[in-house]
């Protein structure tokens, strides 16, 4: 199963830089990702309809890694993928993952991603360009 999407960079009200930069998040991940990823999430949204019908499959088919938490803090599911920049030819992809929060109200078109790197800097990306993410099982 090859499950590949692309999405639309977007910015968000920040909360998770807050929530990434806590120790026992930056723990949880090294431990279960093997790096600490940068201390924050960058946000997508499915640039398609059948984007966000392969997210919404990949949640369905592919068995994600819960992540430890600490006493009281929500759980989340994390999904490794490789990411890349479509329009940069040659460019080499970056190892990643997606965050999925169990919050029951939790916007059903919004992808946190993590990676050792500062993504946007990396793709030299800003909001409304575009990233893709093909799934690591």
């Amino acid at each position: 199963m090859n499950l590949k999407l692309t999405g639309t960079v977007f910015s968000d009200l920040g909360r998770a830089s807050v929530f990434m930069a806590l120790d026992w998040v930056q723990q949880a991940l090294l431990q279960t990702l093997g790096y600490a990823p940068f201390p924050a999430t960058l946000n997508l949204r499915p640039r398609t309809e059948d984007d966000a019908l392969i997210w919404q499959r990949a949640q369905k088919e592919i068995t994600g890694v819960e992540l430890p938490t600490e006493a009281g803090a929500c759980s989340a599911q994390i999904f490794l993928v490789d990411i890349t920049r479509p329009v940069l030819m040659g460019n080499r992809s970056v190892r990643g993952a997606i965050l999925l929060p169990a919050v029951s109200d939790y916007p059903a078109d919004k992808i946190e991603v993590v990676a050792p790197v500062r993504l946007k800097d990396k793709f030299r990306v800003n909001d409304g360009d575009q990233l893709t993410l093909e799934f690591v099982q």
